[in-house]
């Protein structure tokens, strides 16, 4: 995907004049860096004192370490899959070769690389993605639990290998600032990791090419620092890693700057990047669980170099896992809202480990649970290595004294039930900043689970860039559960990552604390002149969730979705569907009554245009039912649906 003259203009629309005066710097610096390169200082007393303390590998759960070898095993023989795509070459790795299209990027000066162009270069994410190295991070986990080197050998090879075909400033790993960030933690955790094999001080502090790579890098995110419009988790990400090597590898004459720079900065955006209730203000929760990871990392880092830290950035990180514990389901799943590139900030643990399970293990580890915080009974790596390093302290503030349901700022409501019923309503902002980069056109949308199965599905995101129309599919209105009218889109899309209009929403009435029903209503502007409005009711006793979609204004056309999780079957006749699924051996059902103004017709798996998928991962997508009503709008009458569960 190239981007047009017409994408630049609208991207520059969305910045303010000190964006623009930045950027404009920036680019300046990129001009002069190409012909001007300097050395790594020298470096006389390079040591590595952020060691793990003693007991701490002996208190991982043996569960945990089990996944993590035999996750470590799979890699050692060259086996990955990254965003659905399997990798067989990780004995030996191509840096720049992109699995999935067989593309190489080119070489040459990192800026002049057109990374965003899938002819030119292949799916930068698969090629990104290895080289955050966050595969090393397990293999050098694998070696502190066993002791055997080969693993820690494999580490050192392939970060020689990567250093030696990614000098500074060439090739495509040195154009994104979130993958220097999330490489350079991915570093620090590494030297800890490998500190009992007797390689570890002459892969990185008594060597000059680890030394230069790491000094490089910090030197990059000190010029090139996310800003303006773009300053959303990626700023999170280059600031944590920042910090985590200014602390760590405290060995240059800037790293003192260094640090307190990337300080400041991931306490002014933490807080910027977060609402007061502690939701993510982007409103995707996968980064929601990427930036608490980012967060929690770096205290570790300022607590092992013994470096104060703001009270504020330990406040916002607590208020973002009592809002992770307060919107779960039952099975600890959060709601599925806005863009998921399945990003995390450090990766210590083997497949089959649930993240979510993981950062509320570490919130109690490090804060404390609450009583109303849901059970966690899986186990981690993780979570005793952090805990180890961060420093308890008590909160200085009141937490809830009950499950939140309602989170005004963010304008997400969690209706709950019997039968574990769970349904996210959204009325919350676009997005977050100007472009609203990793925002969904999903204003009203529900979301429906039971006992942690997706019954109303939000059908995900499955792929950023190279594939226009499914990018616009899995972020447009007929994508979400909610209604689309004339056609349209409630924002416009000015490109992958711009939104050039957002629709604005506003809550009416929320009601979460009458015995027996549950409400919440809604109302959104994004098909001026017309008001969409949407009451939804949860009632107990019948578990039922009714749903009602009414339209102010002229006539128009309509046309009002529901997704289908994929493990939902479907028999639609007429205005009703009877949904089959089975939940752990047993068989489970509910009648969904759909507005018999509109005719229905159900769809699965079309391509053109896409309708009926659900991507559980990036990379990934199956077919699922969508159900889809068309007509007209009716005036006041409205569209009332209805959905009955069974049992």
């Amino acid at each position: 995907m190239t981007m047009s003259a017409g994408w630049y203009l609208r991207r520059l629309s969305r910045m303010g004049p000190q964006e623009v005066a930045g950027r404009v710097g920036d680019t300046v610096r990129r001009r002069r860096w190409r012909s001007a390169r300097p050395k790594c200082p020298g470096v006389t007393d390079a040591r590595f004192t952020a060691v793990l303390p003693a007991g701490t590998i002996a208190a991982i759960p043996p569960d945990a370490a089990k996944r993590l070898i035999a996750e470590a095993d799979r890699l050692m023989y060259g086996h990955v899959e990254y965003f659905g795509v399997v990798r067989d070459d990780l004995v030996d790795p191509d840096w720049w070769c992109d699995p999935k299209t067989g593309r190489r990027a080119p070489w040459g000066y990192a800026f002049d690389v057109p990374y965003r162009n899938e002819d030119a270069v292949g799916d930068i994410k698969q090629i990104w993605e290895l080289s955050r190295h966050q595969y090393l991070t397990v293999l050098a986990a694998a070696y502190a639990i066993t002791g055997n080197e080969r693993y820690a050998e494999r580490v050192a090879d392939h970060l020689r290998s990567w250093w030696a075909a990614n000098p500074p400033l060439r090739g495509v790993h040195w154009i994104s600032g979130i993958e220097l960030g999330i490489r350079l933690l991915s570093w620090v955790w590494i030297r800890r990791l490998l500190d009992g094999w007797p390689g570890a001080a002459g892969l990185f502090e008594d060597n000059p090419v680890a030394r230069n790579q790491i000094w490089h890098h910090q030197r990059w995110l000190a010029a090139f620092p996310s800003r303006g419009s773009s300053a959303n988790n990626h700023v999170i990400a280059e600031a944590a890693g920042q910090f985590a090597a200014a602390c760590a590898f405290a060995w240059f004459p800037s790293s003192a700057r260094w640090r307190s720079d990337a300080l400041r900065s991931l306490d002014r955006h933490l807080r910027g990047n977060t609402f007061g209730s502690g939701l993510n203000r982007e409103l995707a929760t996968e980064y929601h669980g990427l930036v608490l990871e980012l967060g929690l990392a770096a205290v570790a880092e300022a607590d092992a170099a013994d470096v104060p830290v703001p009270a504020s950035i330990r406040l916002v990180l607590l208020r973002m896992t009592d809002a992770l514990a307060a919107v779960v389901d039952s099975r600890l799943r959060p709601p599925r809202q806005g863009d998921a590139d399945d990003g995390h900030g450090l990766v210590v643990d083997g497949a089959g480990t649930d993240r979510w399970a993981s950062l509320l293990a570490t919130g109690d580890a490090v804060f404390g649970r609450l009583a109303w915080w849901p059970a966690v009974t899986g186990t981690d790596v993780r979570t005793p290595l952090l805990a180890a390093l961060v420093k308890p302290t008590e909160p200085t503030v009141t937490r809830p004294a009950s499950r939140p349901a309602h989170f005004a700022d963010a304008g997400m409501t969690i209706l709950r039930g019997p039968g574990e019923i769970w349904c996210r309503c959204d009325a919350g902002p676009h997005g977050f900043l100007s472009i609203a980069a990793h925002a969904h056109a999903d204003a009203l949308s529900v979301e429906v689970r039971h006992d942690g199965v997706d019954v109303l599905a939000d059908p995900g995101t499955y792929c950023y860039h190279g594939q226009p129309e499914w990018r616009q599919y899995f972020r447009s209105t007929l994508g979400h559960n909610t209604l689309q009218l004339n056609g349209g889109d409630q924002s416009v899309s000015g490109g992958p990552f711009l939104w050039t209009r957002h629709a604005r929403s506003r809550v009416l009435a929320v009601d979460t604390s009458t015995e027996g029903v549950a409400r919440w209503s809604a109302e959104h502007d994004g098909y001026q002149p017309a008001m969409h409005r949407r009451r939804v009711e949860l009632i107990a006793e019948s578990q039922e969730l009714r749903v009602v979609d009414e339209v102010r204004g002229p006539r128009r056309d309509v046309r009002l979705a529901f997704h289908l999780g994929p493990a939902i079957a479907a028999d639609l006749a007429g205005n009703r569907a009877v949904l089959t699924w089975a939940r752990d051996g047993e068989d489970r059902s509910a009648v969904l009554d759909l507005p018999g103004q509109l005719s229905w017709r159900a769809h699965r798996g079309e391509t053109d245009p896409p309708l009926g998928w659900y991507s559980a991962g990036f990379g990934r997508k199956e077919p699922t039912t969508t159900l889809v009503g068309t007509g007209f709008t009716d005036g006041a009458e409205g569209f009332t649906t209805v959905l009955r569960f069974r049992g």
